[in-house]
């Protein structure tokens, strides 16, 4: 491909708004240019990495038995009404209308529509297993729109369904879709994570995600390194403490703490460690009813967990604090309290410990679970979220937290769908069986913005040569001024074209070279090659590798099989 053939538009500074470094890097490579809040045009150097992106994925969905369709992207509310989605998904969900007033969505999911072609088309156990997929134009009407592609309103995704005759058949499909994904990022050159994960809006019995390691991923990760534990923080165990609670040695003694209501203000206040401080969250359940969620003062509350138990929970008003505990914010505890309680394991094993003492201005010092407050066995639970140190849930070491970006999701959906929608089958019996179901997500044009995260340095972006818009560049220095480099340049070009398995770029702009140079290394090509008059006279050309900290100089007659070696 020829540069004056083709389009570039790069930028020498990013839109201001751009936070994420492969936000600032796509926008300034010219990879995307933004239309309105979260949506996006490819362009045709970013276009061919996405490109890319589908390609390894759509071979390896192949390779693993997938079969590919193509589902609507505007969907009919009934499917999802008929599931109960069409509320509980929320406004996330870009709901249409037609001329004739019936109402549709723009897919964000497909879970309905594959479920209905299933219940159409599979009659029998000999047709199973199937496993349907697709890549396609995905919407979800984000609350707040950023990081580019990153968390974008309309976004490419890959989303795969499988149905089954047995749990067994399921789990063999879904440990498939887990070596398939590896496979695919193995291909695309990332560090990645897969880890246990909670299922959230989508349901089923189990899934993983797959994380892009990098300082910038929103999700946080527990893993231990001396076995093969992994899951996100949302779902990572955090294991009850060995040792038994201490004895209640020290007398429950009120004392006046005024204006210390925060965990770091009443520590700092009594010269003790935030360990030692039992922290009380007030919260109202799905029920409508008021709760203490207590933990221990250095843990911070884990939202999903809590949310099993409780089921959906609002964290409580002021108002709704004070009618039920007495006192402000910041001054509750399980002291005599009459209130539901439910505390983390950790806070459950505390002793003299330090608390709220309902009462504004006042906490308790010495107080213990057992003589000061009520706390059964069966309102202990995990709350928490994990913290670097913990042991890990397997026993075999203990855990460390990183950051990840999530590209990829798989479910064990079992029977959500499928009872919902009636998706039956008859077995050999002749007697009709609801369908299992496994679900296979990845966001294939987060996968750009992830890789990015990890492949760039100060001159732009560096992606792996398998992703990478370009494989090879040629920078011809006085294209048009010089006949020696043109008729060179266009020698080398024919050649490594001609190759076949070679994307070349040929950079004929008759820029300056700091232009030229500039512009290949912000948009990510892994090979340059310069070719100058000086060089040309010695026989010479310059190569350049994108990682490189320097230049060679390589024999004119030698740089394609150099050039084939590196690639």
């Amino acid at each position: 491909m020829r540069v004056s053939k083709f389009f570039i538009s790069t930028l020498k500074e990013a839109p201001s708004e751009a936070e994420l470094v492969s936000h600032r890097l796509m926008l300034r490579a010219g990879y995307i240019k933004k239309l309105s809040s979260g949506l996006y045009t490819w362009m045709p150097l970013g276009l061919r990495v996405l490109r890319k992106v589908e390609t390894v994925v759509r071979e390896e969905m192949d390779r693993s038995g997938g079969i590919e369709l193509l589902m609507p992207a505007v969907q009919p509310a009934e499917l999802w009404q008929e599931t109960g989605r069409w509320d509980v998904f929320g406004p996330q969900m870009l709901k249409i209308k037609d001329r004739h007033d019936n109402l549709f969505c723009f897919g964000p999911t497909h879970e309905e529509v594959i479920t209905d072609i299933a219940r159409r088309e599979i009659k029998s156990y000999r047709q199973l297993p199937l496993n349907f997929y697709q890549i396609q134009t995905k919407f979800r009407d984000e609350v707040r729109p950023r990081f580019g592609v990153m968390r974008a309103r309309e976004f490419v995704m890959k989303d795969a369904y499988s149905f089954h005759v047995s749990l067994d058949s399921l789990e063999q499909t879904y440990r498939v879709m887990y070596e398939t994904y590896s496979r695919i990022f193995n291909r695309l050159g990332l560090q990645f994570r897969a880890v246990a994960a909670d299922t959230g809006a989508i349901g089923g019995s189990g899934s993983h995600e797959f994380h892009v390691l990098a300082d910038s991923g929103e999700d946080g990760l527990a893993f231990c390194p001396t076995s093969d534990y992994a899951a996100n923080i949302e779902l990572a165990e955090a294991i009850a403490p060995v040792a038994p609670r201490g004895d209640a040695n020290l007398p429950l003694e009120k004392i006046i703490t005024p204006g210390q209501k925060t965990i770091v203000e009443v520590s700092a206040f009594l010269n003790v460690t935030p360990q030692q401080v039992l922290k009380s969250i007030a919260v109202i359940a799905e029920d409508g009813g008021f709760a203490l969620l207590l933990l221990r003062g250095d843990h911070t509350l884990n939202e999903v967990k809590a949310g099993k138990i409780l089921g959906e929970f609002r964290f409580a008003g002021d108002d709704e604090i004070h009618r039920n505990m007495n006192c402000r914010a910041g001054y509750i505890g399980p002291v005599n309290a009459t209130v539901r309680i439910l505390a983390d394991r950790s806070a459950a094993a505390m002793s003299n410990f330090i608390c709220g003492a309902n009462e504004d201005g006042f906490h308790y010092t010495g107080a213990n679970f057992g003589r000061d407050a009520h706390l059964d066995e069966a309102s202990v639970h995990d709350l928490r979220n994990v913290v670097a140190g913990d042991p890990s849930p397997d026993g075999m070491g203990h855990l460390e937290l990183c950051r990840g970006i999530e590209v990829g999701h798989i479910f064990q959906l079992r029977t959500k769908y499928s009872e919902a929608l009636n998706a039956t089958y008859l077995d050999e019996n002749g007697k009709a069986q609801i369908m299992e179901m496994g679900c296979y997500g990845i966001g294939v044009s987060r996968i750009v913005a992830a890789a990015i995260e990890q492949n760039y340095d100060e001159r732009g972006i560096t992606l792996p040569m398998q992703m990478a818009p370009f494989q090879i560049a040629i920078a011809p220095i006085g294209y048009k001024k010089s006949e020696a480099v043109r008729n060179a340049a266009e020698q080398l070009y024919a050649e490594l074209t001609a190759i076949g398995n070679i994307e070349v770029l040929m950079d004929d702009r008759d820029e300056r070279p700091g232009v030229m140079f500039a512009d290949l290394e912000l948009i990510g090509i892994p090979h340059r090659i310069v070719i100058g008059e000086r060089g040309l006279k010695e026989g010479m050309v310059e190569y350049k590798g994108r990682r490189d900290a320097e230049a060679q100089q390589v024999p004119l007659q030698d740089i394609v099989k150099i050039v084939q070696l590196k690639l």
